[in-house]
């Protein structure tokens, strides 16, 4: 008998809350909305060099991954490796203050890498107030890039400028600066060296990788590329080496499904993607090679759902690099902090 009072007050309670849904439902949003818009995802990480990735993914659709992008802070420069479809967004969704984006850089021009400029410029633009074109760095065709961005775009930073003002949006800001630059140091500012070098994609030439530098940590991202010496050669010593990786057993599976369907078209791209990819075995090779720390895959292709097929994917890679290896996602974190040796793992 005792419970029943208990329970009519339950009772109560449950029919007052969904009696006052909208009320109640403005002011956990509210509450929630609060926090999350006013955080910096990057304040938890001291001095070094931060990894952020933001797409992990490729063109094959895969809901858990954007397509290629790399947010790379140093010191107080931000800077995007690649901005493939989605993963601009994310970095916004997980707090990262894109208003201080200092700049781009591409390591070559297929659609994934490029898709997701457009909320980069916007969000760097709105988010500081930009007077400046946001430089975009790359290989030759980058300013082509960049130009026709700006042309698309036209309309819109013209409705921007004239809804929120010159303080807010000013004429300038919402425009690329194309900067093709050929093999070499990209970046230089603050400590912060970047070098970019050739890799092998054909046939889409010049495709670059870049070499990190900052304050004795050494990061190195291939690009999309065929296994290649040149990576293992700029990698030399690094503490991690980020490597777009391919497992063709798993591709098979799909170029088999499409073929059975009648889509040849589409198999046959599934075969010709074969030859200018990496497997992971021999991104493991080339760490191994390099004498690099850690290994950490992205690009994955195909998309892998689950953790449980994760060995299918890496193969015999684990026994070709003694270091950990690692297959990114969309959301890790890796803190590499200033003049040390520590490599600290993390999730947004």
């Amino acid at each position: 008998m005792r419970r029943f009072p208990l329970l009519v007050l339950l009772l109560a309670t449950i029919a007052g809350l969904w009696w006052q849904r909208v009320s109640v439902g403005e002011f956990m949003f509210g509450q929630i909305a609060e926090r999350r818009a006013g955080r910096n995802a990057l304040a938890a990480y001291g001095d070094g060099l931060t990894l952020i990735f933001c797409g992990t993914g490729s063109p094959l659709p895969d809901p858990q991954r954007a397509e290629s992008c790399l947010a790379v802070k140093a010191g107080d420069t931000l800077l995007l490796i690649d901005a493939g479809d989605g993963g601009v967004r994310k970095l916004a969704g997980w707090g990262v203050p894109l208003g201080g984006l200092d700049a781009v850089l591409l390591t070559h021009l297929h659609s994934d890498h490029i898709e997701g400029l457009a909320p980069a410029l916007l969000l760097r633009w709105t988010g500081s107030a930009a007077r400046t074109p946001l430089p975009l760095i790359g290989p030759p065709g980058t300013a082509q890039v960049a130009a026709g961005y700006n042309m698309m775009l036209a309309a819109d930073a013209s409705y921007r400028t004239a809804h929120h003002g010159e303080a807010i949006t000013p004429t300038g800001g919402g425009q690329f600066a194309g900067q093709e630059q050929p093999p070499g140091v990209v970046w230089n500012q603050g400590g912060l060296v970047i070098t970019a070098f050739a890799v092998n994609h054909a046939p889409v030439a010049p495709a670059y990788g870049y070499r990190i530098a900052y304050k004795g940590r050494t990061v190195v991202v291939s690009g999309d590329t065929a296994a290649t010496p040149a990576v293992a050669r700029a990698a030399r010593g690094a503490d991690v080496l980020v490597h777009e990786a391919l497992q063709p057993r798993l591709v098979a599976g799909i170029t088999r499904g499409l073929a059975a369907s009648g889509q040849a078209r589409t198999a046959q791209i599934t075969r010709d993607i074969l030859n200018y990819h990496t497997t992971p075995e021999q991104a493991a090779a080339l760490a191994a090679q390099a004498g690099a720390r850690m290994l950490v895959l992205t690009h994955i292709v195909p998309p892998v759902p689950m953790r449980l097929f994760e060995a299918a994917f890496l193969g015999d890679a684990p026994q070709r690099f003694a270091g950990p290896i690692r297959i990114a996602r969309d959301g890790t974190v890796l803190h590499l902090p200033a003049s040390s040796s520590a490599i600290d793992e993390d999730a947004l």
